[in-house]
């Protein structure tokens, strides 16, 4: 590897690493402080707002169609879809938005090495909201915070300095990944109550479709989200390893 290569690897990985920094700071200030549950509250709505997307995309993946999707003020979401086919396919869909904070969060990570991989991702996720809100969201609230979270994304993506761009598509993948686990208890759950109404879980559909349990079910899918996060998590931790520890010296002038 070039010496200015390096150098510009090392300012990314630095980059990086006080990206983490400010991710695990910034949340563990949230429970920490006055209100931090009232600061978080986007946060929480931000898990809902993947997780209907994970129905809706795995609908599309599978051949049906995604129609609607709605986010209420309480946290709650409810994805209307048409599935195109048997159970396997409801049991996939169903999974879908089970595992979809996962799957984004460990994209989020493996972009957020780098502050152009980041800068990508944020765009990206910023259009496929933009999208989201113009053909599937309904419901006012639901626009609003959706259409909330691209201004950010975007906003980010085109303007965003180096470190607040790493920062910000970092710090979306740590609160996604902790998602998995504040949020757990809905795996073992057989009934979901929503801003719509109260309707069978995801585990109970799955489980409806394929045998077994609800239980049963909720412990495949957290098993699988935990291995898709770890991997992206580990990704992330081994680009803050330095290749050339004999050039550890050495510092870019400029990030």
């Amino acid at each position: 590897m070039h010496h200015l290569d390096w150098l510009e690897d090392a300012a990314a990985r630095r980059r990086a690493a006080r990206a983490l920094k400010w991710s695990i700071g910034l949340t563990l200030a949230l429970y920490l402080i006055p209100f931090g549950a009232l600061l978080a509250y986007p946060l929480l709505l931000l898990s809902t707002l993947f997780h209907e997307l994970g129905h809706g995309v795995m609908a599309m993946v599978t051949g049906g169609s995604f129609e609607s999707l709605a986010i209420y003020a309480d946290g709650s979401g409810v994805a209307s879809h048409r599935s195109s086919g048997g159970d396997g396919v409801r049991a996939l869909t169903a999974a879908g938005g089970l595992v979809g904070p996962a799957i984004v969060a460990a994209m989020a990570f493996v972009a957020g090495r780098s502050a152009r991989g980041a800068r990508v991702f944020l765009l990206a996720i910023g259009l496929a909201l933009a999208i989201a809100v113009a053909m599937v969201v309904r419901n006012p609230f639901g626009v609003v915070f959706t259409g909330a979270v691209v201004v950010t994304a975007l906003g980010l993506g085109i303007r965003g300095s180096a470190g607040t761009t790493q920062l910000g598509c970092v710090f979306l993948a740590t609160q996604l990944a902790l998602s998995v686990f504040s949020r757990a208890d809905y795996l073992f759950t057989d009934v979901a109550v929503t801003g719509g109404g109260t309707m069978p879980s995801d585990t109970a559909v799955i489980a409806r479709s394929l045998g077994g349990t609800y239980w049963m079910w909720g412990l495949a899918c957290g098993a699988f989200s935990l291995a898709v996060l770890g991997a992206g998590a580990a990704w992330f931790l081994h680009v803050l390893a330095d290749p050339k520890p004999g050039l550890a010296g050495l510092r870019p002038r400029s990030e």
